[in-house]
């Protein structure tokens, strides 16, 4: 049987006994992730880069503690959390602030402004408030369900749901702003 064929507990139990070809999958399959997740926290590519970095190495060291009670795709996502909020604690990298007021959607809307509207996106994901943006991301990135998300933030379900309902909004009203009677 092939790596990619393998579910992903198995996957973790072939790199707990060596197959670098296990490991290796996890993160080929993990990777826009856990990078996504970080760009998302910190602004900033180079930044995400390296924490994307700091996740999987932190994974390798300690894949053994993965019991398999939740999915591979949620233990992950709370040590990209916990990363970035380390790296962010210990001043090597900081979040970049984003005022509300100067997230400007492009007048236009047409391929040449994809590149605008993706740092625009970028820029109204990061204003949104950390809990609203990690349920979003658990969900959206990491493809969590609700039930997932909220065993990973240990609150009940609704409150995973309201988060994500109110980021969504958020994003809707910063990113069209006709939506919402403006």
């Amino acid at each position: 049987m092939s790596a990619n064929a393998l579910s992903e507990l198995e996957l973790v139990r072939a790199a707990l006994s060596g197959d670098e070809r296990a490991f290796d999958t996890l993160v080929r399959t993990h990777a826009d992730a856990v990078y996504g997740h970080a760009l998302r926290f910190f602004g900033d590519q180079a930044t995400a880069e390296d924490a994307t970095q700091e996740v999987f190495i932190k994974v390798f060291r300690s894949l053994a503690t993965f019991d398999g009670r939740s999915a591979f795709s949620t233990w992950l996502f709370r040590v990209t959390r916990n990363v970035c909020l380390d790296l962010a604690r210990a001043g090597k990298h900081r979040p970049i602030p984003t005022d509300l007021t100067q997230i400007d959607p492009p007048s236009v809307r047409d391929f040449a402004d994809d590149v605008v509207m993706a740092r625009t996106v970028q820029s109204a994901v990061r204003a949104l408030p950390p809990e609203e943006r990690d349920a979003l991301g658990a969900v959206s990135l990491f493809g969590m369900s609700y039930e997932d998300a909220a065993a990973a933030f240990t609150v009940p379900i609704g409150t995973v749901k309201s988060r994500v309902f109110r980021a969504r909004r958020t994003l809707a009203q910063l990113l069209d702003p006709t939506e919402g009677g403006a």
